[in-house]
């Protein structure tokens, strides 16, 4: 694999030192830019031939973190956007994931789990912090218990988990990396799922549980 090339958005100078030094400082991957506002880094990223951009939600200026992944999202579609911020709240988690981010680190993230999210993201996968992971996970919950019926508990939260993220459409791939198991395991999960439900695909096996869609 070839070198990662990163760019960075974030006010706080410290924190921009540290994430530069961390990156540039490991092998295979290259801070190449970073920027303190969304304002300047919509105006020189696209120029940029990067692969992640990490990116924090509160900027100074009048644009928002939230708001630049969406901008540059449009002008830079192969460039994946991490968002690194101390927002937790599920409100500013789907605002991110909506606006085209692919992965939610909370600053609080080990310096090697930032590193790892990096190479994640870039293989195609959509990171997260084990508490951005639950959060979003209660959400679906929340919504989905509305149309629970006896099928669904049959299975094991786990499962209840992995079949919800089967319904909006996520790959064994980005579901194993948004509970943080391999993907051996989802498929091991996703084998028990058929064979309690007694069904062959995930259809089958999300018509059963909610039959009304």
């Amino acid at each position: 694999m070839g070198t990662i090339r990163v760019a960075i958005i974030e006010d706080q100078q410290q924190t921009r030192q540290m994430l530069s030094a961390l990156i540039n400082g490991t092998e295979g991957y290259e801070c190449v830019a970073a920027f303190e506002s969304a304002e300047s880094a919509v105006t020189i990223l696209p120029s940029l031939n990067l692969d992640v951009a990490l990116m924090d939600i509160h900027l100074p200026g009048g644009m928002t973190g939230t708001e630049c992944v969406r901008r540059l999202k449009v002008l830079c579609p192969e460039i994946q956007f991490i968002m690194c911020t101390s927002l937790e709240d599920t409100d500013n988690i789907f605002a991110a994931l909506q606006a085209g981010a692919t992965g939610y680190l909370t600053k609080s993230t080990p310096p090697v789990k930032i590193l790892e999210a990096i190479t994640d993201a870039h293989n195609g996968g959509a990171p997260m912090s084990s508490q951005i992971a639950r959060k979003v996970i209660g959400f679906f919950f929340t919504k989905e218990n509305e149309k629970k019926n006896n099928e669904l508990e049959k299975l094991s939260t786990r499962e209840q988990e992995i079949l919800i993220y089967l319904s909006k459409g996520y790959r064994y791939k980005e579901i194993a990396a948004l509970l943080f198991i391999n993907i051996e395991t989802v498929r091991k999960h996703i084998h028990n799922i058929y064979e309690k439900l007694q069904v062959n695909s995930r259809t089958d096996a999300l018509n059963k549980v909610y039959p009304k869609g």
